[in-house]
């Protein structure tokens, strides 16, 4: 069923974006969903349909919100092993292993995480947001491993989008770089834009983009006649934008092991040990793991944080590194 939102704007401050405005007023739909509908054009300002999510408002104005009924689910279900880490009648979070794509998308319409869930329970799945991505409130790329969180409901959903909105949920990666970081821990802070070059990769930009921030620290740094230098690092996002990650330890010049998308040119490496030359060549996959995710449970109103290890194919590497 179709639902209205209907405001009159009464004492706002100056240049306020309408997005927020509504935000503001609303209990319930996040600024994300906010965004999309406007974009979507269900707004309109004075009876006149407003696209720009940025749109400054005056007093007086008249806001009227569409909120459509939810499409309906039309993927197929695939037969793939879910690693449940915790699940009740609002949330589920998984472990997801690399080589999976989190939803449907060219190429890839039928063997997802998304596809996965509706084979698990098709009628426990938020139905708000995108019709390709039931339940999906955030992402990790499919080459990456690690703790993701569903949502199983439209309450829930919201709660949680409002909680990424907001970057207050914590959210901590291993990865295995190439090279030593210098200094060995610290914040980077950049703006991060769809590449000039290539639509499907991110690059810092020092004049558009969106503001991304990254903590990290070196746990460890590998370092002898037998192999090049490699460190594993521990980050802590801040803020969580598209390969946010891989953009700001290429940035440095240390770009992540088995990253196919952002890799440092190295020169051919001599004398490397030759069990760790093979694991690397046949990871498949970023040396890039999702190892801890914590949020405020949309019911239960508590704090909630789970934590997952390297899976087994990153830690042989982390055993060889370890033992060479």
């Amino acid at each position: 069923m179709k639902k209205k939102i209907s405001l009159i704007v009464k004492d706002c401050r100056k240049n306020i974006r309408v997005d927020v405005f509504i935000n503001n007023k609303q209990d319930g739909l996040s600024r994300t969903r906010i965004k999309n509908l406007i974009l979507d054009k269900k707004l309109k300002i004075n009876n006149k349909t407003i696209t720009d999510p940025s749109k400054k408002i005056s007093d007086g104005d008249n806001i009227n919100l569409m909120i459509p009924e939810p499409k309906k689910l039309s993927l197929k279900p695939y037969n793939f092993k879910l690693e449940i880490i915790y699940e009740d009648k609002d949330i589920i979070v998984i472990n997801k292993p690399s080589g999976i794509a989190i939803h449907p998308g060219v190429g890839n319409f039928d063997n997802t995480i998304v596809n996965a869930l509706i084979n698990y329970d098709k009628n426990s799945l938020s139905n708000i947001g995108d019709e390709l991505r039931p339940g999906i409130v955030h992402r990790i790329d499919k080459n990456t491993s690690g703790l993701i969180v569903i949502a199983k409901n439209n309450q829930s959903h919201e709660f949680l989008s409002n909680q990424f909105s907001k970057h207050s949920i914590i959210r901590v990666y291993q990865l295995l770089v190439w090279g030593k970081i210098k200094p060995s821990k610290g914040k980077i802070e950049t703006l991060i834009t769809r590449s000039s070059k290539n639509r499907q990769m991110m690059e810092v930009s020092r004049i558009k983009g969106k503001k991304a921030i990254t903590n990290y620290v070196t746990l460890e740094v590998f370092e002898n006649k037998n192999i090049p230098t490699l460190s594993l690092v521990e980050c802590k996002l801040e803020t969580g934008r598209t390969h946010q990650i891989r953009v700001h330890m290429n940035h440095l010049g240390n770009s992540i092991v088995g990253d196919d998308k952002y890799k440092k040119k190295f020169k051919t490496i001599k004398n490397i040990e030759p069990e760790l030359k093979k694991n690397i060549i046949n990871m498949n996959r970023q040396f890039l793991h999702a190892k801890t995710l914590g949020f405020v449970h949309p019911k239960k109103n508590k704090e909630m944080i789970f934590n997952s290890n390297l899976p087994q194919e990153l830690e042989k590497i982390i055993k060889i590194l370890r033992n060479t």
